[in-house]
């Protein structure tokens, strides 16, 4: 069981003062399967100047509810079967905790204040007070609920991650960019042309991808903030792909197939080749770097079928991880640092599986029918993303990572594939 104490945070964002000390402590294992999850309230959100909530408040609160039970250990309870009012019994409501907030608003600003309330002892854990722009209110709704998964776990809640995906809604496979609830979908490429392997800078500010607009598959980074500038990083004949950003952010590995057979070779962000990493061993494709930068999973086929292999940066010694199932690709090391989850061929299906870093038997997390395939973390560990192909039908979908919560992220038209989760926001 783990331990985790509340600590009353009030220092507030923007950047006013809104209590004094207070604390409260709960005991929660967030990664047992038999889990109880907290129960939580988050009645309508009243306006400070009206007096009533109003439909805006109703969807300030909704915001905030969907946010906290996509991190998987909050249920928040109906606001239909207390009335979604403030002014209640909330133990009587079944509720642990409360969340209460009032808001303002004038000359296009917004002003809310935010408290998270624990119901056994009537005090607040967790307070704050929030001022811009109108259309930012999602952004702050959203740094509450990670504050309040911090408040619970000592870790950020995930709120305001995106996952960038390749989507196939026009016909050609472009790379999309999406909140982890999908209200804000965003097209990055526009090449009319296939666009595959987004993967995130470790500072969140930039996305590489492999397009083949220009008739051959070349690596490309494009800022995210205005989608403007793309700067070409390897255009060397053959395959340019799926680069692996090292922690700093200076140097990638990816594959090259130049030389004539798919090797790894570490290059910098400007696209100048290091060294070689693999030499004529197999097909080496898939590199996934670990948290401290030491190590690299990656996956080849120089025992016959494709399996996992564990490379030391430093010594460029290579061991071999999986030996369960004849093929097991697209690696993902946990940002823990102690497991990498992969696809493995499993019964005549492609599942997700969690396997120890030092190695030993993997644990399969998908159980339903069709190809499950490209896992991506959550910053947090918590949770994958992955690609489910159901008789051609492919959606991005996500797991808690005690193999339960499966569900469809994104259910648009068209195929989606190749999901990547990005780091947390700096800011």
């Amino acid at each position: 069981m783990k331990h985790f104490s509340f600590f009353t945070l009030a220092a507030l964002l923007f950047p006013l003062l809104m209590a004094g000390p207070v604390t409260a402590r709960i005991d929660i294992d967030i990664s047992s399967a038999e889990l109880r999850k907290i129960p939580v309230a988050v009645p309508s959100f009243s306006n400070g100047k009206a007096g009533e909530s109003g439909e805006l408040g109703g969807e300030m609160a909704e915001t905030i509810a969907k946010a906290l039970e996509f991190h998987g250990f909050i249920s928040v309870i109906p606001s239909q079967s207390y009335g979604g009012g403030q002014q209640k019994d909330w133990l009587e409501v079944g509720a642990d905790f409360t969340v209460i907030g009032k808001y303002t608003e004038a000359d296009n600003k917004v002003t809310m204040e935010i408290r998270l309330l624990d119901n056994s002892t009537s005090r607040m854990v967790l307070g704050r007070r929030y001022r811009g722009d109108s259309d930012k209110n999602r952004i702050m709704l959203l740094k509450f609920s990670n504050e309040i998964i911090k408040t619970m776990t000592g870790e950020p809640g995930v709120s305001l991650t995106k996952i960038s995906f390749v989507s196939e809604k026009n016909g050609v496979k472009e790379i999309y960019l999406s909140d982890i609830f999908g209200d804000e979908p965003r097209q990055i490429t526009k090449h009319n042309q296939i666009a595959v392997s987004p993967r995130f800078t470790p500072d969140n500010l930039f996305l590489s991808y492999t397009s083949y607009h220009s008739g051959n598959p070349n690596l490309y980074l494009t800022e995210l903030a205005q989608d403007k500038i793309t700067t070409p990083i390897s255009r060397r004949e053959g395959l340019n792909m799926a680069p692996a950003w090292s922690p700093d952010g200076e140097t990638m590995v990816l594959t090259l197939s130049s030389t004539g057979n798919p090797d790894l070779f570490l290059m910098s962000r400007d696209g100048e080749i290091i060294r070689q990493l693999t030499k004529n061993a197999g097909i080496n494709v898939s590199p996934s770097w670990s948290p401290d930068g030491n190590e690299l999973a990656f996956v080849s086929d120089r025992s016959g079928t494709p399996q996992i292999y564990i490379m030391n940066m430093s010594k460029r010694t290579v061991r071999r991880l999986t030996y369960l199932g004849n093929y097991n690709s697209t690696p993902a090391w946990s940002p823990g640092g102690d497991q990498i989850a992969y696809s493995g061929y499993y019964e005549n299906q492609y599942h997700i599986f969690l396997i120890p870093v030092e190695g030993g038997r993997p644990t399969r997390l998908t159980r339903l029918w069709g190809d499950h395939e490209t896992p991506t973390w959550s910053p947090d560990g918590r949770q994958l993303a992955f690609t489910r192909n159901l008789n051609g039908d492919k959606k991005i979908c996500a797991i808690y990572n005690n193999g339960s919560g499966f569900r469809v992220l994104f259910d648009w038209e068209g195929n989606e594939s190749m999901p990547q989760w990005s780091p947390r926001p700096n800011s």
